[in-house]
């Protein structure tokens, strides 16, 4: 990777932003996974074969609003839970959110990913306006949101546990931009690559793309192959005696 002339915006403490750059898959790459005519189904029977723990059901973490999918480099943030008096910060103004810290160093085709807190918002509308100005294509987040609605007006696509009312500036810290985290169990380094659609997400390790997608165009390929053979009227015996994948 070339040197990065990325600068941060000083919201956090520099250790606390682990890379200014991810790695990136070639565009290539990220085309054939979305051509794929059942994402996250094929990329879980390929995990399942190579030994892969990388699929999170959508009934885990649902997405906002259907019909649409995503495939992108996983940008990461961390909040934790701030103990603090609610009140004051609020009046003080004390907001420790950084997640514009993130949106400063998205590239177009980035996807954000966010180990949060559950209760009140680690997203809102206008955060999510900024992501989507700056190149992310959409959102992954362990936790609460808010703004639903603005999501959908935006055409900006996110999976999350649920949604609340409650900010979270004066409720929780952002402690990690691009280190390791975790989505319903499932680590998700900087750089791996997120799938995501209906049914649930995917986040295949970096090292892992090329053998996930290999695996899982043959899949698909023998998937695709058995439904003309049944919308063709093949014959059941056949269809069960013939290897399609």
């Amino acid at each position: 990777m070339p040197p990065t002339t990325k600068t941060t915006l000083g919201r956090m403490p520099r250790d606390s932003i682990r890379m200014l750059d991810i790695p990136r898959p070639a565009k290539t790459a990220i085309d054939a996974f979305m051509a794929l005519v059942d994402l996250t189904g094929t990329l879980s029977d390929a995990c399942d074969e190579l030994g892969i723990v990388a699929v999170i059901p959508a009934y885990q973490l649902p997405p906002v609003y259907f019909s649409k999918r995503i495939v992108g480099p996983a940008m990461t943030l961390r909040n934790i839970a701030r103990d603090v008096q609610i009140h004051k910060a609020a009046q003080e103004k004390i907001n420790t959110q950084g997640e514009t810290e993130a949106h400063n160093l998205a590239e177009p085709g980035d996807v954000l990913v966010i180990q949060g807190v559950m209760g009140c918002s680690n997203m809102g509308g206008q955060s999510a306006s900024i992501a989507k100005r700056q190149g992310f294509i959409g959102a992954i987040v362990d936790a609460t949101v808010r703004d639903p609605d603005g999501y959908r007006e935006m055409d900006w696509p996110v999976w999350c546990r649920g949604f609340t009312p409650i900010t979270g500036k004066w409720r929780m810290q952002t402690v990690e931009v691009n280190g390791t985290v975790e989505i319903r169990g499932v680590p998700c380094k900087p750089g791996d690559l997120v799938c995501a659609d209906e049914a649930g997400i995917a986040i295949i390790p970096q090292d892992k793309i090329a053998a996930v997608l290999e695996l899982s165009q043959k899949i698909d390929a023998g998937d695709t192959k058995r439904k003309a053979d049944i919308d063709k009227g093949v014959d059941i015996s056949d269809l069960w005696a013939k290897k399609y994948k």
